[in-house]
């Protein structure tokens, strides 16, 4: 097993979201501990089934310390882009989306998010699922907030 990467009291982000798998007492299983992207400290290592660092980080913002693996940890002084949708967040589309010249999503059309594309070069994209059975890789601008009661279309 090698060192720790992170000492107790270094400042680290979050990259992936953390659910509670059951070990989180007072909530259910599934839900959301911390948003990727949240700033915490270092409180403690150790390791699980002998081979895995697991780092306790204390997210002050939410007022919970949290086990970590390494790989979702990094120091929180890097270059961050928080993006705007997480999985299942009903979304709509900015503007009209094509391929090869023809519409397959109109501006408007209501749809949802099925993956987080973070390390892109041109930035933050998603995979959406739309309301007419298409799915397409959308980049963050070309997507909306799907406010309750349905797809909002612009003028």
């Amino acid at each position: 097993m090698s060192l720790p990467r992170f000492d107790y009291g270094a400042q680290v982000r979050l990259i992936r979201n953390v659910r509670n798998d059951g070990t989180y007492p007072g909530m259910e299983t599934g839900a959301l501990l911390i948003r990727r992207g949240a700033v915490g400290c270092v409180y403690d290592v150790g390791t699980y089934l002998q081979d895995q660092l697991i780092y306790r980080v204390h997210f002050l913002d939410a007022g919970r310390t949290v086990g970590c693996r390494e790989e979702e940890l990094i120091p929180a002084a890097e270059p961050w882009i928080a993006n705007l949708y997480e999985f299942r967040d009903p979304v709509q589309a900015s503007r009209a989306l094509a391929i090869g010249g023809e519409v397959v999503v109109s501006k408007g059309q209501a749809g949802s998010i099925e993956k987080v594309l973070r390390d892109l070069p041109h930035g933050i994209e998603y995979h959406v699922y739309f309301d007419n059975g298409r799915t397409l890789q959308v980049p963050e601008h070309s997507l909306a907030p799907l406010l309750s009661g349905g797809p909002q279309h612009g003028h």
